[in-house]
């Protein structure tokens, strides 16, 4: 590979990586994963194991960039979620409340660039972001102070809806640089690595009142953004069965993340989120040749990062075995059909359907991340120029969801949290 072609891959990275690091990110569909990785797998409902259509292998599977050519994929999404929490039920009513988030409109954009070297050999990167554990309640008007502070109820509601003393919420996300090799063993099997650079970003407000069941009450909330780095790997694998039929597999262990030093007092293991196992497994079959439809089965073990998956009934918040979100192990089921009306332009739709992760006797935690989407639908169209330019678009719906649960702030009551989302994106892409 010529230097100037690794400078341009590293450069074109950087700019991508500014952008995503800038506002914060918030995409999480599938739990904090997004839905999909390029405006086509977010068009297809995510489906995109078994397909090679873009430079987005380095979050999909690695195997598929020696198949997708020399490109640039550029593109950025509008992502609108909308998100609620509400308690009825309490002892006289002194904490029942009900409240959205603030802020509902999120850019994110994405960027993937692939380089053919050989025949059977290709370099590339993909950057990509998840999130979308961000919410922003008001700073009071909610609950009881008097009851907050273990007093009798004064009639004033100036607390936040988990007692805390200021606006309520957390902004979470990650990015990730996917450096990309793909190599094609044999004619119709490729195999591809995907080293992981990752970079988180925390923020937590509002939840004083944690403060007394904490390992380092000082490290807790209102600490401003907090910064951890870690590194992975994604493995791919693709097989063209025969001329209908493509397989693909991916596979990413669990990344070890550095501390969030400022939130040692909140999260498990001393304020470490690593980022959760994960593999997909895909099926592309081309039954007439304009017409492709592609089915992936993706796991997410949310569950065995303890930040994430413990019980939020344990204490001490912060310690080893202290609560999480008590977010469940995912299985995602994702749906993408793609038919070519013309040589120049392509229509897409798609269905994704992934468990909730939130069980009901964690709903007052989660107050702060509502993820319990299960149901997304997706469209979207690719224009391919005379030059080979394209330009594709892409809708997603995730449809309303509701839990409840027993609100365990103290005085009993109900729970529930509810979110529905949709995103609008346009990518643009040039052949090389």
């Amino acid at each position: 590979m010529a230097y100037a072609d690794m400078n341009r891959i590293l450069v074109l990275a950087a700019m991508a990586l500014s952008l995503l690091t800038g506002p914060t990110v918030a995409t999480g569909t599938n739990g904090y994963f997004s839905h999909g990785y390029g405006m086509k797998a977010k068009g297809m409902g995510g489906a995109a194991v078994a397909m090679s259509e873009d430079a987005f292998g380095g979050a999909n599977n690695p195997a598929s960039m020696v198949w997708a050519g020399d490109r640039l994929d550029v593109g950025v999404e509008l992502f609108i979620p909308k998100r609620q929490a509400a308690r009825t039920g309490s002892t006289g009513g002194i904490f029942d409340a009900e409240t959205e988030s603030d802020r509902d409109y999120f850019g994110i954009p994405e960027f993937g660039y692939n380089k053919i070297l050989r025949s059977n050999l290709s370099m590339g990167v993909t950057v990509y972001g998840n999130g979308g554990l961000n919410t922003q309640y008001p700073a009071s008007g909610q609950t009881d102070s008097g009851a907050c502070a273990g007093n009798p109820p004064t009639g004033l509601k100036g607390n936040n809806l988990l007692c805390g003393t200021s606006r309520l919420g957390v902004d979470y996300m990650q990015i990730v640089i996917a450096p990309t090799l793909s190599y094609r063993l044999f004619p119709e099997v490729s195999i591809g690595i995907s080293p992981l650079i990752a970079y988180q970003r925390f923020r937590a407000e509002g939840v004083q009142a944690f403060a007394g069941s904490s390992s380092s009450p000082g490290e807790l909330s209102n600490r401003g953004y907090n910064g951890s780095i870690g590194g992975g790997v994604r493995l791919g694998w693709l097989a063209k069965l025969s001329e209908t039929l493509t397989f693909g597999a991916a596979y990413s262990p669990r990344i070890s993340m550095s501390r969030f030093g400022k939130y040692r007092g909140l999260f498990a293991e001393q304020g470490s989120i690593d980022i959760p196992e994960n593999y997909t497994l895909g099926l592309a079959y081309r039954p007439i040749p304009p017409f492709v439809m592609a089915f992936d089965y993706q796991r997410i073990n949310y569950g065995d990062v303890p930040a994430i998956g413990n019980p939020s009934s344990n204490r001490p918040f912060g310690a080893d075995h202290g609560p999480g979100f008590g977010w469940s192990n995912m299985n995602v089921w994702k749906l993408g059909l793609v038919y070519m009306l013309t040589e120049h332009v392509a229509i897409r739709g798609g269905f994704n359907h992934g468990d909730n992760p939130i069980p009901g006797r964690d709903v007052t935690v989660n107050i702060l991340a509502p993820a319990v989407i299960v149901d997304h639908l997706t469209l979207g169209a690719t224009y391919v120029t005379r030059t080979g330019k394209e330009v594709t678009v892409m809708y997603m719906h995730g449809f309303q969801k509701d839990v409840t649960g027993p609100s365990t702030l103290g005085a009993g009551g109900t729970d529930t949290i509810t979110m529905y989302q949709d995103s609008f994106g346009i990518a643009f892409a040039w052949k090389m």
